[in-house]
């Protein structure tokens, strides 16, 4: 049986990122306010170190690393933000780190990972299995494999993105927390199921990678083809043990929103917040944006995590012209 991470676990995590992640601000939109009845509260992770709630889970699992594995290093497999914040990490605590990308990651992503430090090895994503490749190298340098998602020192570092949430609102009606292979939201559940019981908490993907749903619905987890989708951070197949132990305990509901929902949030945080988001970042509110059109939301207080804001600039101007 899997032994599932614990709130304490995000109240340490929150510990040893004291003084290395950022207290991400909790903004707030008239317009949305008054557009749908009800008061949004942004947990903007945007505003991030490496600039998305991965730094929170990356470094909360390479700060527990022993001499032995500081000195070998970390690996990990990401389209991106898990790969900086690995990186990132590893930069600060003064470890090697390796990431195993697809080729046709951001631009922007893989230089950043580039930058800070990281040893890059492409992969292609269609063809290639990232966590063979990944598992391959791991054992020929011996190094420690960090998964992006499916880990508990991951997971309990990314729910302390709530966990502040929460500490600044106050209980909250509804959470709305994007879902790739689950890390933020089986933490952010963790988080509301503490210090918020009461609230609605609801993962979000892409409507053509809905193996959340799809698992939720079936009880055990199902795999996809990988998807097709602007939201490059929620291209993931399947979840993990650990996050869909969470989420089928924890979270109420897991819905969809299009690739066209996911513009109309990027277009509104532009224009209404002068926020730059990233596709997958915009998950979340799109779907409380289609809940509050439907009056679902009406008179409620609603959180809402903004995951990140890394987005190569000439797409995201193409998306938002388009």
């Amino acid at each position: 049986m899997t032994l599932l991470p614990t709130y304490q676990d995000v109240v340490d995590a929150a510990a040893r990122l004291e003084g290395h992640a950022h207290r991400t601000p909790v903004l707030r939109s008239s317009t949305a306010d008054t557009r749908w009845g009800a008061e949004f509260f942004f947990k903007c992770e945007n505003f991030q170190r490496m600039g998305a709630f991965k730094f929170r889970g990356a470094f909360n699992a390479l700060s527990k690393f022993d001499a032995a594995q500081k000195k070998a290093g970390a690996i990990a497999f990401s389209s991106g933000n898990h790969a900086q914040a690995v990186a990132l990490s590893a930069r600060i605590l003064g470890m090697p780190a390796v990431i195993v990308m697809p080729r046709d990651a951001p631009a922007a992503k893989l230089a950043a990972t580039r930058e800070y430090g990281a040893e890059v090895i492409p992969y292609d994503r269609f063809t290639e299995d990232r966590e063979a490749v990944t598992k391959k190298i791991a054992a020929e340098r011996g190094m420690t494999l960090i998964p992006p998602y499916d880990h508990p020192d991951v997971i309990a570092g990314q729910g302390t993105a709530a966990r502040e949430l929460f500490e600044e609102t106050g209980p909250l009606d509804a959470l709305f927390v994007c879902l790739g292979g689950g890390g933020l939201t089986s933490g952010s559940a963790l988080s509301a199921r503490a210090l918020s019981p009461q609230a609605k908490v609801y993962g979000v993907e892409p409507e053509a990678g809905n193996d959340g749903q799809q698992s939720l619905r079936a009880g055990h987890i199902v795999h996809i083809d990988t998807p097709k989708t602007i939201a490059d951070g929620a291209q993931t197949q399947h979840l993990g043990d650990y996050t869909f132990g969470i989420i089928r305990r924890d979270v109420d509901d897991i819905l969809t929103v299009s690739d066209a929902q996911l513009v109309d949030a990027m277009r509104f945080f532009a224009e209404r917040m002068k926020m730059v988001v990233e596709p997958t970042g915009c998950l979340a509110f799109a779907a409380a944006c289609a809940m509050a059109e439907s009056g679902g939301l009406k008179g409620q207080r609603v959180g809402v995590i903004v995951s990140g804001g890394n987005v190569d600039l000439a797409r995201y101007a193409a998306l938002l012209a388009g």
